[in-house]
């Protein structure tokens, strides 16, 4: 073999060789790459697979809660659903339902009174009322309004008798409580916001007026 064909053999050789470095280089960087990849959607799909069962089990247990009985519930049947202008005179005031407001009351926290004959519209969509005598200490009603945030279908308002006396109200059921932190509260909203046995579950508790 002449000089130069030995040069071209050993270049072809080196040449190869640097071609196999980076082939091998490459198949090391797909395998880290698809290897990282495959762990992350591992860890994707176990992270969602995780929501979803733990958002079942939450829906789970408060479909179970709702379902526990609640003592001291007094419920009202045969009410009327009539849209009517000026005041009503409900006679388990504050009204759990019955004739009320064309315009319900949005959801949400007021430091006034609002208007009954809306609040009972906003019972019909499917909301929780809790109001308060203005006897009732401030942090009471921080306790209440703890409860109530970031819940949409709940008013929270001062009622507009005196005294302490603390009453959850949906659409055919009412609590009255003298407790702000009465573990029965709580299941009252769990069991009723969004009830079926309210006429119209599911409608707006938004976009009608505040107060």
């Amino acid at each position: 073999m002449s000089n130069i064909d030995q040069r071209r053999a050993e270049n072809e050789q080196t040449v190869a060789g640097i071609r196999a470095r980076q082939q091998a280089k490459r198949r090391r960087l797909k395998i880290l790459l698809f290897g990282g990849f495959g762990l992350l959607l591992a860890g994707i799909i176990t992270a969602v697979t995780l929501t979803i069962v733990g958002s079942a089990q939450e829906k789970n247990a408060a479909a179970e809660a709702a379902r526990q009985p609640i003592e001291g519930i007094q419920t009202f049947t045969g009410l009327s659903r009539n849209h009517v202008e000026g005041p009503v005179d409900y006679p388990h005031p504050p009204g759990v339902g019955g004739d009320h407001a064309a315009t319900w009351t949005n959801c949400g926290i007021y430091t006034e009174s609002v208007n009954q004959e809306r609040a009972v519209h906003s019972l019909e969509h499917g909301a929780v009322s809790i109001t308060y005598g203005s006897g009732l200490a401030a942090s009471d009603v921080t306790t209440l309004t703890a409860l109530a945030k970031d819940k949409p279908y709940v008013l929270l308002s001062p009622g507009t008798v005196s005294g302490t006396d603390i009453t959850a109200t949906a659409w055919g059921a009412q609590l009255t409580v003298t407790d702000a932190a009465d573990p029965r509260i709580a299941p009252f909203i769990r069991a009723y916001a969004q009830s079926p046995n309210a006429p119209e579950p599911g409608a707006l508790c938004t976009g009608g007026v505040n107060g």
